[in-house]
């Protein structure tokens, strides 16, 4: 007895260790109920806070500022330039056969000289050209890049809007289901139904709920997106400041698309990436002609740091230099200048085909969605009506539980057909605008 009584705790202690194990492993309950806020915010504030907060809009901001600079430096070479020197030394001498003279001396000098390029065979004119190009191409791909990282934003906002009209139409749906049920459940009592109907009516509420669920996570999911654009450490809840109802675009078809093709910012980031181009050509024919140079500089000099007994000299020189052979290089960077500026003209002519074919394929959808929207809002009102009387004629026991439920479908798609179709509306204009590069 005392030796089976010693033994009992040893039996007991592996469940005692788990259990303490599960409560340490346990979180608490403000713990588990814990989750991340979420953010309330306008459109118009989610795209400030995007064009602050976005990596592609701050490279593109980068760009324009390296290529201003060049664009400065080319301006620059059309001016002299200056330098200046200073230096101090000393040393010590003696002399064999008298060392009287030996001693420390010191030495002091100083000098300012100046250049200037009086021809360059064109180089600098060629080069002044190629960066106001450059320029122009980082302004575009500034305004291009803007209007992408709003569409982006717009839309993670409307997936965000459109989930939860989706939402909506799922709620519905389950209080038509449990209708639904309690009808069936009415007419199961007093034998005018079967269990089959009960069943299919339940079946029709667990389908609406898993529905529910499911636009719950595509609105969490464009809430993170959203977040994440606008730089902010969890889910971001759009808010609408006004009423999200497509407006048709006021200019006719061929204007937007003559405009498109004239103004659109890849559009102009391909033209001046020709200007840079043809630029380059005149750099690589600079090569081909002499180059005149003009100099001049003045040095003091004095082995004691004073202004008298110094040594002065001053000098100008203008000098003239022409590569005569060169091993074929300037044969070679005119091909490969000629050679982009073919491409780039080409580029230029493909991206105007693709920004209008762009143009017409968005205003093709928009026109479609235009269309289809008054459709699907007839088809909403027919299926609605449709779906009271067959309601009314279900709880009267004048139709099948089959026919209730093909109303309620047909219901439940005319409406999520019409949310979609107003999203897509909406995010259809905004890829337009960003083709564009302009608010419509």
């Amino acid at each position: 007895m005392p030796t089976s009584s010693r033994k009992r705790p040893r039996a007991h202690l592996p469940a005692l260790l788990a259990t303490l194990l599960a409560m340490a492993l346990t979180p608490r309950d403000g713990e588990a109920q814990q989750e991340t806020p979420w953010v309330s915010m306008t459109l118009e504030e989610a795209l400030s806070r995007a064009a602050k907060t976005s990596p592609q809009l701050i490279q593109a901001q980068g760009a324009i500022r390296t290529t201003a600079a060049a664009e400065r430096s080319a301006y620059g070479a059309y001016l002299p330039s200056l330098s200046a020197s200073a230096s101090t030394g000393g040393g010590y001498s003696t002399t064999i056969n008298r060392p009287d003279s030996s001693g420390f001396n010191d030495s002091y000098s100083s000098g300012l000289s100046a250049s200037w390029d009086v021809f360059t065979g064109f180089r600098r004119r060629s080069e002044r050209q190629r960066t106001q190009a450059d320029t122009q191409s980082a302004q575009a791909q500034l305004v291009a890049q803007r209007f992408s990282v709003e569409q982006s934003v717009e839309r993670s906002f409307f997936d965000g809007l459109r989930a939860e009209e989706l939402m909506a139409v799922a709620k519905a749906r389950i209080e038509r289901a449990q209708e639904g049920v309690g009808f069936a459940e009415k007419r199961l009592s007093v034998g005018s139904a079967t269990r089959s109907d009960l069943l299919r009516a339940q079946l029709e509420l667990n389908t609406a709920r898993e529905s529910l669920l499911q636009q719950e996570n595509q609105r969490l999911t464009a809430a993170l997106s959203l977040g994440r654009l606008v730089g902010v450490e969890g889910p971001v809840d759009p808010a609408p400041s006004g009423p999200l109802e497509p407006s048709p675009i006021k200019a006719s078809r061929e204007e937007v698309v003559n405009q498109l093709v004239a103004q659109a910012p890849t559009v102009k980031a391909a033209e001046a990436s020709v200007l840079a181009a043809e630029a380059g050509i005149g750099t690589a024919r600079s090569q081909y002609y002499p180059s005149i140079r003009l100099s001049g500089g003045y040095d003091w000099s004095n082995e004691d740091f004073e202004i008298t007994g110094s040594r002065n000299s001053w000098s100008i020189r203008l000098g003239l230099s022409y590569n005569i052979f060169d091993g074929f290089q300037r044969d070679e960077s005119m091909v490969r200048a000629r050679t982009q500026a073919e491409v780039a003209q080409a580029q230029l002519t493909d991206t105007r085909r693709s920004v209008r074919s762009e143009a017409e394929r968005v205003l093709s959808q928009l026109q479609l969605i235009e269309d289809r929207l008054e459709l699907n809002r007839q088809a909403v009102a027919v299926a609605q009506e449709d779906l009271r009387v067959q309601q009314e004629r279900y709880r009267l026991g004048a139709t099948t539980i089959l026919e209730l439920l093909t109303s309620q479908a047909a219901l439940v798609e005319a409406q999520n057909s019409l949310v979609s179709l107003r999203f897509d509306y909406l995010l259809s204009r905004a890829e337009l605008q960003s083709i564009l590069g302009r608010e419509l």
